[in-house]
């Protein structure tokens, strides 16, 4: 499998559709707004926020509206920021979009023009410029010139890594790291974050200009052991039993089971530490680790029965929030013929444990 060529988010506006299931990702975007408010605060000390212009990488942006959520975020606060330092003239903000070049940014750009007129309704003719920008290509690589971007921002992307880690042939039955899965496997997929993430740090550190900064928020877990339910992995098994029981039915190839495995990683603390730390080019000033709900919109667990209704609409969100994330790599990988049926591929609410995530 090539990841850069295979990866993306579901395309449309349909009911599988990324745009219709970017819930949680919009929501841990708002979680991380305090963060955004402290950097780049931080950043009024080397005068970073108040150069002419103000430049915002948002890097896997994926379609829909989230990345333009972000964009305003960011600019209210510079604007606040700036009216605190009785800086009242507005820079020029450009946001330089990227993710792979199977991203639907026609969908983002389809929704400029009442971005924009948004933005001079709310803040007023003397906002200034803004320019929104597209910048494809894998984040692995290099995606903008030589200290040109004073903010990062990635989120739900950097767990997303290059390619599957090599040597886990034998993962067999699996689709991602589980408690079944061989102590070689774990190995070779916290090397491959390793690689991955200070590969990702070596191209930023040409791209921020001094004083610029990075705000990351991805998939992690806060335990060290790989096989935690925390990071996702309890999902993944799940959804690795339904691929075998259509193996059972005969929807599948076995060996095309065996052969498939999910190219992402959830680190621990440490893992990340230890990258930044190797790498060399920035250091942490913030760690946070927050959870949330695979189903933003249950706000009313309690242990319900799987018979219960709402159990199971909880379940079929999950399911679907699921789907407009892997449904391009199980395509790909096993062909129409799998055709990810929603009936095929489901997890009960009895099988969701792990309901929080990192």
């Amino acid at each position: 499998m090539e990841v850069e060529k295979t990866l993306r988010m579901n395309v449309g506006h349909g009911e599988s559709s990324y745009a219709s299931n970017s819930l949680i990702q919009e929501s841990v975007i708002r979680k991380s707004e305090t963060v955004l408010q402290d950097t780049i605060k931080g950043m009024v000390n080397t005068e970073a926020a108040f150069s002419k212009s103000f430049v915002l990488a948002d890097i896997g942006c994926g379609p829909g509206t989230n990345t333009l959520l972000l964009a305003s975020m960011v600019i209210d606060i510079v604007l606040e920021l700036r009216k605190e330092n009785n800086i009242h003239k507005a820079p020029q903000f450009q946001v330089c979009l990227n993710d792979l070049f199977g991203n639907d940014f026609n969908s983002i750009f389809q929704l400029l023009p009442n971005f924009y007129a948004n933005l001079k309704k709310e803040k007023g003719e003397n906002i200034g410029s803004c320019f929104v920008s597209a910048n494809p290509g894998s984040f692995y690589s290099r995606l903008f010139p030589d200290e040109s971007i004073h903010l990062v921002h990635s989120s739900w992307a950097v767990h997303w890594l290059s390619q599957i880690p090599e040597g886990i042939e034998n993962n067999k039955d699996n689709i991602y790291m589980a408690t079944s899965s061989p102590p070689n496997v774990f190995e070779a997929y916290e090397k491959q974050f390793q690689t991955d993430f200070i590969k990702f740090l070596q191209m930023r550190s040409k791209e921020v200009v001094h004083g610029g900064c990075m705000v990351l928020t991805f998939l992690g877990r806060s335990s060290v052991d790989p096989t935690t339910n925390e990071n996702g992995g309890r999902i993944l098994e799940l959804l690795s039993q339904s691929l075998l029981d259509m193996v059972k039915e005969g929807l599948v190839q076995e060996s095309d089971l065996h052969s498939f495995n999910i190219p992402n990683y959830t680190p621990c603390e440490d893992e990340v530490s230890k990258a930044v730390h190797n790498e060399g080019s920035f250091s942490i000033n913030t760690y946070n680790v927050f959870q949330g709900n695979w189903d933003p919109r249950d706000t009313d667990f309690t242990n319900v029965k799987d018979s219960d209704e709402k159990s199971h609409i909880h379940a079929k969100n999950c399911t679907t929030a699921l789907r407009t994330v892997y449904e391009s790599l199980l395509t790909s990988h096993f062909g129409n013929l799998l055709n990810i049926d929603i009936e095929h591929i489901r997890f009960f609410p009895g099988d969701l444990i792990d309901k929080e995530m990192e």
